[in-house]
């Protein structure tokens, strides 16, 4: 009698992923992600509104919670903030990285999940990318280019029998 395959087996790759999670993987995340990303963003930025973390490297400093990106699991989640003004980010993140357990705990007392996921805190560079393309096109080589200067050398070189 010839083997049967199992439905599941059926779908899978010689890697053993299915192929919808790899297309999905590609396309972003999901809903659910989109949205208990932002309750732990708006939950971090309670908390971290309160100074409720006592670390000398976070006194007196104003964090931005930009954007928070769970693992498609939701055992992760990777936060990416900033100081207000972009001035000391190592030691702020650094200062967030250490007291990931205590804003984890405070978390899961403030928001129903299943799991609260393990925090990650990286630098976002995402204003100083914007800062760095706003000076670009504010430059005086850019307005020339705009402006049309350009166009006009190009015209003058063409053969005008052509």
């Amino acid at each position: 009698m010839p083997r049967r395959h199992s439905a599941s087996s059926a779908h899978r790759s010689k890697s053993g992923a299915r192929p919808a999670a790899r297309v999905r993987a590609k396309m972003g995340p999901s809903q659910r992600q989109l949205r208990v990303g932002e309750l732990l963003r708006h939950a971090l930025s309670e908390i971290l509104s309160r100074d409720e973390v006592r670390d000398a490297d976070l006194a007196g400093v104003s964090v931005t919670i930009t954007q928070v990106i769970p693992s498609p699991d939701m055992r992760h989640a990777t936060v990416f903030c900033e100081p207000l003004g972009g001035k000391n980010a190592g030691p702020v993140i650094a200062a967030l990285n250490r007291h990931k357990g205590f804003l984890r705990g405070s978390m899961g007392r403030m928001i129903e999940i299943k799991f609260t996921p393990e925090l990650r805190f990286v630098e976002d560079t995402t204003f100083a990318e914007a800062e760095k393309i706003a000076n670009l096109l504010k430059s005086a080589r850019v307005r020339k280019d705009l402006s049309g200067e350009a166009s006009n050398t190009d015209e003058d070189e063409t053969p005008h029998g052509a």
